[in-house]
């Protein structure tokens, strides 16, 4: 079969493939709409790809239906030569059309159905209705509707669709306003934190708003000064290691992770998240062997948790806590050896009684730090060992793998 030619003026210069959305920017250069909404929202420098001029940050881009009419036509002609044709693309989002929706938010009758369409525009191409959604205050509304159903209590329609919305349309890094209502009070955070309570038993519905609850959660966290991050009480860290229990989704509990990890930034939130429970949850959420990212997120927290006394008691109480801790070095991956090397050495240091330092030994902890000494480690972490060994050699003295190290550490 003879190989088609194809119309240079047909290709996108950015993705070098048949233009399916062709659009024009200020330059005059054509590109397949796709391809430069996507460069246009990764460069820095705002610039057009081809002539590299300066484009405005609210670039118009021109559909040319000319362009996409001859290539329709031309795909038409060559489809029995194996070219796909190509569908005439939906109208790009209209902004009025969507500010219109969001005052209808404000309607009690009309509020059902404008959540419906907003929740529908936001699923079917995030990506490019994002920016008319945004202009037209869509994050913002959400938030604000959210806010409110928490406010008038045990109101709950429309909070999974308005919780769907948010996620898909909520620019963390972009949408300044909604930066600012997330800080100026608590109202958004003991928002997200009330849907987080809702019993997973009461039906599927309420596991679907928490598994978006802990997801917006998530995001903003991102976003929240250090005077927020101080005001986070103990119901926020209770229900949020529920959700880590509830095992709601792989996504939701990464997620609830990442929300402990953010909030350890402050030392005091760490006692808080020790009085919730978090760190037998999080045990115990090792013990179940999950996949090594969650690993790694779990062991980051269960370092930042032995920060404290507190957190160092509640680990050594649970009859696994050191045995876990020293049977996932060497096997996972060099973060969580670096993690619970630090574990390991918090507990040398600060907590280290009789007892504990006997089970250390006999769950095997002394032996896999001697194997870090001798395997294929960074020198930092060899260093870190090095200090834990040498600070109790006189207890673990009997050891076999302890002589060893005596014997091969460096003079």
């Amino acid at each position: 079969m003879e190989e088609i030619q194809i119309p240079e003026y047909f290709i996108c210069p950015i993705s070098l493939q048949i233009m399916k959305d062709p659009v024009t920017v200020l330059t005059g250069i054509t590109y397949d709409r796709e391809s430069i909404e996507q460069w246009l929202s990764t460069t820095h420098d705002m610039s057009c790809p081809v002539t590299k001029q300066a484009l405005p940050r609210d670039n118009a881009l021109t559909p040319n239906h000319t362009l996409r009419r001859l290539i329709q036509q031309w795909c038409k002609e060559n489809a029995t030569n194996g070219v796909g044709l190509i569908p005439t693309p939906k109208l790009t989002l209209n902004k009025i059309y969507v500010s219109g929706l969001v005052q209808d938010l404000g309607v009690s009758h009309l509020q059902a159905n404008a959540l419906k369409k907003l929740e529908a525009l936001a699923l079917e191409n995030a990506q490019r209705n994002r920016r008319s959604m945004g202009e037209a205050g869509v994050a913002k509304a959400m938030v604000l509707f959210i806010v409110r159903c928490y406010k008038e209590g045990a109101q709950r329609n429309g909070v999974l669709e308005a919780l769907r919305i948010l996620h898909h349309v909520w620019s963390v890094d972009d949408d300044h306003e909604v930066k600012l209502i997330v800080n100026g009070s608590n109202d958004f955070l003991e928002s997200l934190t009330w849907v987080l309570g809702f019993d997973p038993e009461m039906d599927n519905h309420a596991i679907l708003m928490k598994s978006e609850a802990i997801l917006v959660m998530k995001m903003a966290m991102e976003v929240i000064t250090a005077s927020q991050l101080e005001r986070l009480n103990l119901e926020f860290f209770k229900n949020i290691v529920m959700v880590s229990k509830e095992k709601i989704s792989q996504e939701a509990l990464k997620s609830a992770l990442h929300v402990l990890i953010e909030a350890c930034l402050l030392g005091r939130n760490r006692m808080k998240m020790v009085e919730s429970g978090a760190m037998f949850q999080l045990i115990e959420l090792e013990l179940a062997r999950p996949e090594r990212h969650i690993t790694e997120l779990i062991f980051n927290l269960l370092a930042n948790l032995c920060g404290c006394a507190d957190g160092r008691a509640q680990l050594l109480k649970h009859a696994g806590g050191i045995a876990l801790v020293s049977k996932r070095i060497l096997r996972v991956s060099p973060a969580t050896d670096d993690r619970a090397v630090h574990i390991l050495s918090l507990i040398a240091m600060f907590s280290a009684t009789h007892e504990v330092l006997r089970e250390m030994l006999l769950v095997g902890a002394v032996s896999k730090l001697c194997m870090v000494m001798q395997g294929d480690c960074t020198a930092h972490l060899k260093k870190k060992v090095r200090g834990i060994l040498k600070l109790h050699s006189n207890v673990w003295n009997n050891s076999p793998c302890i002589a060893v190290y005596l014997v091969t550490r460096p003079r």
